[in-house]
């Protein structure tokens, strides 16, 4: 068996408590000398069993010691002989019954935190997949955006406030639909926010807020429909836009 196996089978803890069999105690024992996590696994088993067992040891209440007599019908002169001989088998029985109950107490406790922590594991396996999922589907529309025998490219390139500056426009000729791609711009400073503009008959036309999902990129991304355009740009605005451009123009491109 491998280490992950042999921590996660169960038999770590019924030889911490003592119900292993002969032929599993030696198994442990080996286990135990190959591998120090099998054998760090088992320390920390006994140790929530011993820290189990102080914390909920309970003391007999006042009079069991009366009551069980009485409920035995044990004659007076009788009493501290029997009491005597019934002691031994008494305490047996009742170690064996806290044993058991501080096993199983025990055994849940260990089984619902690693249940927990395999819960935890699984949904952030989840969220990576559904991240993963996300990420490629994006990729592929994308990619049909590109090959589109419709598609029209539009290079925006850096103007002089901003000569390094780039950014791509995609202009669907049978439906007017534009898309923007602003990779290659910077990231736009805290409470600003860069505007597409398209230019129709030399006046700018309001054409959406570029966003970022992360605050560290930017991707493709729909903007608003333009039936006609001769140009495209991009100005860095306030963070929610202005109706007529105020900020900065970073790029700009003809059709």
């Amino acid at each position: 068996m491998e280490k992950e196996e042999i921590i996660s089978s169960g038999i770590l803890e019924l030889y911490a408590a003592g119900a292993a069999s002969p032929e599993e105690a030696a198994q442990v024992a080996g286990w135990c000398a190959q591998y120090p996590e099998v054998a760090a696994e088992l320390l920390s088993i006994e140790k929530a069993m011993e820290a189990y067992a102080m914390a909920h040891a309970v003391s007999p209440r006042a009079g069991t010691k009366e009551k069980l007599i009485a409920s035995l019908n044990i004659p007076a002169d009788q009493q501290s002989s029997k009491i005597v001989k019934m002691a031994p088998r008494f305490n047996m029985a009742a170690a064996a019954a806290v044993v058991l109950l501080i096993v199983s107490a025990v055994f849940n406790y260990i089984y619902y935190n690693k249940y927990n922590a395999l819960e935890a594991q699984n949904k952030a396996q989840s969220q990576q997949l559904a991240q993963l999922n996300n990420h490629m589907t994006d990729m592929s529309r994308d990619m049909n955006l590109v090959r589109s025998k419709y598609s029209l490219p539009v290079s925006l390139n850096g103007l002089k406030d901003a000569p390094d500056a780039a950014a791509k426009i995609f202009w669907m000729k049978n439906t007017g639909e534009v898309y923007v791609d602003p990779g290659n711009l910077p990231m736009a400073p805290k409470g600003m926010q860069y505007q597409l503009w398209g230019m129709v008959d030399g006046k700018p036309v309001d054409g959406g807020l570029i966003t970022s999902k992360d605050g560290k990129t930017y991707s493709i991304q729909k903007m608003k429909t333009f039936g006609r355009a001769q140009a495209f740009a991009i100005t860095l605005e306030t963070e929610g836009g202005h109706p007529q451009p105020k900020g900065t123009m970073y790029v700009m491109g003809n059709i």
